[in-house]
């Protein structure tokens, strides 16, 4: 038995009854498609994309004019179920007076022991302090929960 392969079949090109291309069609339709950016504008698009990010980091890189206090947790040390110690740093301008709130949390995250603390003028921007904080029950950590700047 020997098959014989006949040409193969393409598809017939669509036909339209107004023998415009679908294309044309389309475009009559919805409208040309708008043509793409070129190459100069998306380089000077991305260029200022850049320049703008540039700046935003510079400007937020730069100490605010008006006093700011920032905090950083060291440690922590649990005694027992009502006594912890919480070691932080306070980074502020010398002369300025802060106050801190120092919480110890159990292991559901309720808070089990909150002292606040005043920090007063000193000679280093950045000083290191250790705080017992007496708890109701056995806490699991313990830190910072916020500080701010004191009105003189």
């Amino acid at each position: 038995m020997s098959t014989e392969e006949g040409p193969v079949k393409q598809p017939a090109p669509e036909q339209t009854p107004d023998d415009f291309p679908s294309a044309t069609r389309l475009a009559n339709r919805y409208g040309a498609p708008k043509p793409g950016l070129s190459r100069r504008t998306k380089i000077i698009a991305g260029s200022a994309a850049v320049l703008l990010a540039c700046g935003a980091a510079a400007l937020m890189a730069m100490p605010s004019p008006n006093g700011e206090v920032s905090f950083k947790d060291v440690g922590f040390s649990i005694a027992d179920a009502t006594h912890a110690t919480v070691d932080f740093q306070v980074t502020k301008d010398p002369e300025d007076s802060a106050s801190c709130a120092v919480q110890v949390l159990s292991q559901s995250y309720a808070v089990v022991g909150w002292k606040q603390v005043t920090i007063g003028p000193s000679e280093e921007a950045t000083t290191g302090h250790r705080v017992d904080v007496r708890t109701d029950s056995l806490g699991v950590t313990g830190g910072v929960n916020a500080c701010w700047l004191l009105d003189d």
